[in-house]
């Protein structure tokens, strides 16, 4: 069964730093390309980060390019997103996701596999 669980999700202040985490099992990980989307209240799904599964290639969404970092560690089968200048915009549900499509990347469409999410609360 193939299971992708995000953590690291609460409440924090603007400009505060934050690690969500993503661990996957029943998948070879190291061959999944991942990536990080997000929803806020009455928004759209967004592209966060994506990061190819040779580990280079990382991609941003405009919104986050310089204040997101997305990083893999294939021996832990975990994928990070560590997000600093948090923003009130930042507040959404932020979900993690893997596919062996092509190199992954922004399109949500590619993604196999969702995790359920896990809450980033921004106070102004």
């Amino acid at each position: 069964q193939v299971q992708l669980v995000e953590s690291g999700g609460r409440l924090v202040q603007a400009g505060d730093s934050l690690r969500l985490s993503c661990v996957v099992t029943g998948l070879p990980f190291s061959g999944y390309n991942m990536g990080w989307f997000r929803r806020a209240p009455g928004k759209e799904r967004e592209f966060v980060a994506s990061i190819p599964w040779l580990g280079g290639g990382t991609k941003y969404g405009d919104s986050v390019k310089g204040r997101f970092l997305i990083n893999r560690d294939n021996g832990q089968n975990t994928v990070y997103l560590q997000m600093l200048n948090l923003k009130p915009e930042d507040t959404a549900a932020y979900y993690c996701a893997a596919t062996n499509r092509g190199m992954g990347g922004d399109d949500e469409a590619l993604y196999e596999y969702w995790g359920q999410g896990t809450q980033v609360t921004v106070s102004s």
